[in-house]
């Protein structure tokens, strides 16, 4: 899977993505550290990436809804300390079955993981 960590995911996050088979970059080493999430989301759209991050705020599917962007993965760990994270993520990336997610909407909160896809084209 080709990701893009946002700012708010831990220094080691690329690390433990990379070691799990999965192309990885970030925002900070975009130059995006503190940009407004649209902005940030626009550039993983235009790079191909699913972004994965921590902030609710890409969760609301009013603001990006299913299939206007690559893909976002909101990670809701129990605490916010790297190795939680990481822990969270490492999961995520390692669990069975999840199937193609580009243009989806996906919240893990532990074991549950919630995926919203894009509406089909009506004919």
């Amino acid at each position: 899977m080709r990701i893009k960590l946002d700012e708010s995911m831990p220094s080691d996050a690329q690390a433990v993505a990379t070691a799990l088979g999965h192309d990885a970059d970030t925002a900070a080493a975009e130059g995006l550290g503190g940009q407004p999430d649209q902005r940030v989301l626009a550039v993983s759209t235009d790079d191909d990436r699913i972004l994965v991050a921590l902030d609710r705020g890409f969760g609301d599917v009013r603001l990006h809804p299913p299939g206007t962007h690559a893909g976002i993965v909101v990670l809701r760990p129990s605490a916010q300390d790297a190795a939680t994270v990481l822990q969270a993520l490492t999961e995520f990336l390692e669990q069975p079955g999840l199937g193609d997610i580009t243009g989806c909407n996906v919240v893990v909160r532990g074991q549950l993981v919630r995926v919203r896809r894009p509406e089909p084209p009506s004919d």
